[in-house]
């Protein structure tokens, strides 16, 4: 079962351009991802150990099927987080909402959020585009495929969604 280093090599190995394949960590994590189409709007994923539905790892991620890809996108790298991070907390399966709160402490899930924007966002690939000239809010958000929001958040610049 891969560690926080080895996670964090399989992470940066995924990490050569934007955007940052999350499905694809996911399963060189040894995690299987999974589309949920009848979860309610509030529910954006989970992961768990799933014996019938695990990868190599044993473990399962689902994601809310009626969520925009954007969000689902930062939803598996935030249940990939919590796989890398926070292993030992996740028991029979940690369960975020659409705020990505779970039963877990408001630190663990900052943590969460914070490996996650990092996973889809790495500082070296926002270089590399503000390089080439890709260097608005909207740009990059478009660029890493992520709302304007969470690269908003990224970035440390406040963004109105008009």
């Amino acid at each position: 079962m891969a560690g926080i280093v080895e996670a964090d090599r399989i992470i940066s190995a995924h990490q050569k351009q934007a955007p940052v394949e999350t499905v694809e960590i996911a399963e060189a994590l040894g995690i299987k991802v999974y589309k949920a189409g009848n979860w309610p709007e509030n529910l954006s994923a989970m992961i768990r150990l799933d014996a019938e539905r695990g990868g190599e790892s044993g473990y399962a991620i689902y994601v809310n099927a009626k969520h925009p890809r954007v969000r689902r996108r930062f939803s598996i790298a935030h249940e990939i987080a919590h796989f890398a991070l926070h292993r030992n907390l996740i028991g029979d399966g940690i369960t975020d909402d659409a705020l990505y709160r779970s039963n877990m402490s408001n630190a663990v899930e900052a943590q969460a959020n914070r490996m996650a924007a990092d996973i889809l966002m790495p500082w070296h690939l926002i270089g590399e585009a503000t390089d080439q000239g890709i260097n608005t809010v909207e740009a990059l958000a478009q660029h890493f495929d992520v709302s304007k929001s969470t690269m908003s958040i990224q970035l440390g610049v406040p963004y109105e969604n008009s």
